[in-house]
């Protein structure tokens, strides 16, 4: 529902639970680690193989663990307690973070630790985001989405550019260890972390049932099923849209580098706004219109970039990019995990990481082919067109679901 000044969930009612301040400090330290890290490993990578398609393989890497583990990693975190995994897997990435200070001139062991540090975002991920509600009340959960989401945003503006100063003057190895020493800082944090409650038994038909019965479950539930539509239908979109954004500043708005950055500036102060005016409007994130109304902007703005070539109208659109983008993502992620079962959040998320990375992986091979083939334009009518059936096919499964006990 839409809050009224008196019912509104403001981020210092969530901050009032201890339990998650230690989230939302884990959360945020490694997020600054990872600033760093995706700017110089891009970089090393670059000045290793002196090819674009050298850096491209640094994505496939981080997206192939994804798709081969995240069903399986999604069944340990309902199996095994959450804040075990969490912290096991912060150190595991601290290990593996430090290591490409001394690795970091092969490029086959840049490859191999890139890897193994998405196996650890991949038991990470899904256990942050189930044990999330059991730390603040359903109405709460926009809020507190949002506040690990604002604290993202800011830091990939406000640390993307010093990460490049600290490569160009001192290189990689200082940036390896900023990540490293914030996987240590966010498992210190979550080491403390006590839960209200544990989330009941999964019942243990065996592992390979259980990762199965995850699937099921998404195939099975109205609602999950239409935001996994939803979900993969946007990664095809966005894939292709947010990479070759470059090269529709270049080759369609005619901007020079600089204007490039100022593209990524407006998307950056869209993103910082959205978590700020969904605490101020919504508490409750079952609506469609707050969950996949930033679906149907983004497809609008995606056209209207492809449409019209004035500086102008392209910061504005962008900067409405970037406000659907973030307050789209908070309440996907808060309706997630209020409908989702507390015993299998862990398999419903890891099922989302794969449909996002799957679809991410197709939109960044066919949207590359696209646009040498009949230009950069169609890559973005093609993907406001599927952002705009993903709003409709979401909107309808919503809409239709039977009503919550």
């Amino acid at each position: 529902m839409t809050s009224s000044p008196d019912d509104r969930v403001r981020l210092r009612d969530v901050f009032a639970h201890p339990g998650y301040r230690r989230l939302w400090t884990a959360r945020t330290a490694s997020q600054w680690g990872d600033v760093f890290a995706t700017v110089a490993l891009s970089l090393l990578v670059f000045d290793l193989t002196g090819s674009a398609l050298g850096v491209s393989a640094v994505v496939a890497v981080e997206i192939v663990p994804v798709l081969l583990l995240a069903p399986f990693a999604g069944t340990l975190v309902d199996r095994l307690p959450r804040v075990h995994v969490m912290v096991a897997a912060d150190l595991l990435r601290a290990v593996l973070a430090a290591t490409l200070i001394v690795a970091g001139d092969e490029v086959i062991a840049v490859y191999a630790i890139a890897f193994g540090l998405s196996v650890g975002a991949v038991l990470f991920n899904p256990a942050v985001n189930s044990t999330l509600p059991t730390l603040v009340a359903d109405r709460e959960l926009v809020a507190a989405n949002s506040g690990i989401w604002t604290a993202a945003v800011l830091s990939q503006i406000a640390l993307a550019p010093l990460a490049g100063v600290v490569y160009a003057a001192l290189g990689p190895g200082p940036a390896f260890g900023i990540n490293a020493a914030s996987f240590l800082v966010s498992a210190a944090a979550l080491a403390g972390l006590r839960l209200p409650a544990a989330p009941a038994p999964t019942r243990r038909a065996g592992f390979f049932a259980d990762a199965a019965a995850g699937v099921r479950l998404v195939a099975g539930d109205r609602l999950l099923r239409a935001l996994g539509a939803g979900q993969l239908l946007a990664a095809l979109s966005a894939g292709a849209t947010s990479a070759l954004l470059v090269v529709l500043a270049r080759d369609h708005l005619g901007l020079a580098p600089s204007g490039y950055g100022l593209l990524l500036g407006a998307i950056g102060v869209g993103a910082v706004l959205g978590p700020f005016l969904l605490t101020r409007l919504v508490t409750d994130p079952r609506r469609p219109a707050f969950v996949f109304g930033p679906f149907a902007l983004r497809g609008v703005v995606d056209v209207v970039v492809a449409t019209f070539s004035a500086l102008p109208v392209a910061l504005i659109a962008l900067a409405a990019y970037g406000l659907g983008t973030s307050s789209g993502a908070v309440t996907f992620n808060s309706l997630l995990q209020a409908h989702a079962p507390a015993a299998a959040r862990g398999r419903v998320f890891a099922g989302f990481d794969v449909l996002w990375q799957l679809g991410r992986l197709v939109s960044l091979l066919v949207g590359g082919l696209l646009a040498a083939a009949v230009g950069i334009q169609a890559v973005y009518y093609l993907g406001g067109a599927l952002l705009l059936v993903a709003a409709a096919v979401g909107w309808h499964g919503i809409r239709s679901r039977p009503a919550p006990p």
